[in-house]
This record gives C-alpha cells, sequence and structure tokens, in this order.
C-alpha cells in the first residue's frame, strides 16, 4: 500500500526557526523590509508553501539554509531522536554520581573573593600614598 508523502509546511517552518531564534514576527517584517508587516509575516506563516525568492530571504534573516526550511519534518525528527535514545542511556545518567563537593567549591570562590578584597586594598593604599607624594611636591 502506497502512502502519500506528506507535504511540508513551510509556513510552520518559518515559525518554528522563528521562534527558535527568539524572533518576533515584527522583527522579521522590519528584517524583511518596508512592504512587511507582522499581519504579512502572519499570514506568510499560515501558507502552506512559501514563494522561493521570499523563502530565500526570510532563510537569510534566519540564518538557516533555505532547504531546511523547505524539508524539515517535525515527525521525522521527533522519531530520530527517540530511536536513538536508549534505556542504556537513561540506565548510565540515574547511575553518574556527581563528585564536586557543592560547598567545597563554595569556600573556594570565598577565599578567591577575600584575596582579591585584599589586593584591592593594598593597591588602593599605595595610590593613596602615591597621590599623597604628589600633593607634596606641588606645594612645594
Amino acid at each position: 500500500m502506497n502512502t502519500p508523502e506528506k507535504q511540508i509546511h513551510q509556513g510552520r517552518n518559518v515559525k518554528r526557526f522563528r521562534e527558535m531564534l527568539g524572533l518576533k514576527q515584527e522583527a522579521l517584517a522590519y528584517e524583511l523590509g518596508d512592504d512587511w508587516s507582522q499581519k504579512r509575516v502572519s499570514l506568510m506563516e499560515a501558507n502552506e508553501t512559501i514563494d522561493h525568492d521570499i523563502l530565500a530571504q526570510v532563510a537569510q534573516i534566519l540564518k538557516v539554509p533555505v532547504e531546511v526550511i523547505k524539508n524539515f519534518d517535525e515527525e521525522k525528527a521527533v522519531n530520530i531522536i527517540s530511536n536513538t535514545f536508549s534505556d542504556e542511556a537513561v540506565a548510565y545518567a540515574e547511575n553518574y554520581k556527581c563528585n564536586i563537593d557543592p560547598m567545597e567549591k563554595w569556600m573556594n570562590a570565598i577565599e578567591e573573593i577575600k584575596a582579591l578584597h585584599e589586593e584591592n586594598k593594598q593597591l588602593y593604599e599605595r595610590l593613596l600614598v602615591s597621590e599623597k607624594e604628589k600633593v607634596e611636591l606641588l606645594k612645594r
């Protein structure tokens, strides 16, 4: 039995990649030019297919190849991820023991801050002595 190949929804893919980049429709419209508005971007994202020239411009703005927008299929991506994530990986993650003592890291950070503070204090004192010397020279 032949199943018809599922049509990729290019507009939805544009929306997915735009959202992944944290780009709002208004920002995409601005990048596309004066003829574009948030409403027009919204209408474009609702279209199953997008004119190649517009798609190329959008792909350039989103910094992805045109083919990615044309061919990205979320179902296939989810299937690949679910088929490659095995029970062995879960078992490894559950059995992983962390060797880092957070209190030790915290105490080391505090010691570093104290050392930096002391060094800062010494630099300030030397600067103060230098400024006093300059004042004495200017008085003479």
